[in-house]
C-alpha cells in the first residue's frame, strides 16, 4: 500500500453498517468522549456512559444535524476537495483511539485534512471548547495535519445563510493532554469492569 494511504490499514469499519460501527465504537475511546473530557470528575462521568450508556437517543437537534450533514458534506466536497466519510478509524499507537471524521482527503503532497461538521442555533464567536476537543483528538487519529470546521446556522431547523467554516491547526500541545485524559478514562473502565 501506498505510505501516503496508510490511514486506510487503520479503518475499523466503513460505517455502513450502523450496528458494526456502535458495537466498533463502543470498544474504545472516540472523539465523542473526548469531547467531555475537561476535569477529573468529567472522566466518571464519561466512564458511567461508556458502560452503562447515557440514555440520550437523540432529539430535534440531532436529528436535524443528521439530516443536514450530507448536504453540508457536499458543499464541503464541492468547495474544498475534502470527501464525506463515515469509516471509523483507530490510531497507529493505540487501537482504542477511535475517530469518525465528517470528511477526509489525502493532499498531493501527502499531508492529511479532515472535515467536521455542525448545525447550531446559536452564533459562534469561536467554535466551541468541547468541538475543539474532538477536532484534536481526530488529527491525533489520523494524524492529520489540520481541520476544516463547518458549521451551519439555523432559526427554527431553518438553515440561515451559508456554511460558516474555520481552518483548525493541529495542537501537539492539546493532543498530549487529551491522550493524558484518554488514558485516565480507559483506566477508569478497566477498574470498573473487574
Amino acid at each position: 500500500m501506498n505510505p501516503s494511504h496508510e490511514h486506510l490499514r487503520r479503518i475499523v469499519t466503513d460505517g455502513t453498517d450502523r450496528a458494526a460501527w456502535m458495537r466498533a465504537r463502543a470498544r474504545g475511546i472516540t472523539a465523542t468522549d473526548v469531547a467531555k473530557l475537561s476535569t477529573p470528575r468529567s472522566i466518571d462521568t464519561a466512564a458511567w456512559q461508556k458502560l452503562y450508556g447515557s440514555g440520550f437517543a437523540g432529539n430535534a437537534f440531532t436529528d436535524h444535524g443528521k439530516a443536514r450533514e450530507p448536504v453540508i458534506a457536499a458543499w464541503v466536497q464541492r468547495e474544498y476537495g475534502i470527501e464525506p466519510s463515515q469509516a471509523l478509524f483507530h490510531a497507529q499507537i493505540d487501537t482504542r483511539h477511535l475517530a469518525t471524521p465528517d470528511g477526509l482527503v489525502r493532499r498531493e503532497a501527502g499531508h492529511l485534512e479532515l472535515a467536521e461538521i455542525k448545525t447550531t442555533n446559536k452564533e459562534w464567536r469561536s467554535i466551541p471548547r468541547s468541538y475543539m476537543r474532538q477536532i484534536w483528538w481526530q488529527q491525533h487519529v489520523l494524524g492529520a495535519e489540520r481541520t476544516l470546521m463547518v458549521w451551519e446556522r439555523h432559526e427554527n431547523f431553518v438553515p440561515v445563510g451559508d456554511p460558516q467554516f474555520r481552518w483548525v491547526d493541529r495542537d501537539e500541545n492539546e493532543i498530549a493532554k487529551l491522550v493524558a485524559l484518554a488514558g485516565q478514562l480507559i483506566d477508569t473502565l478497566i477498574a470498573r469492569s473487574r
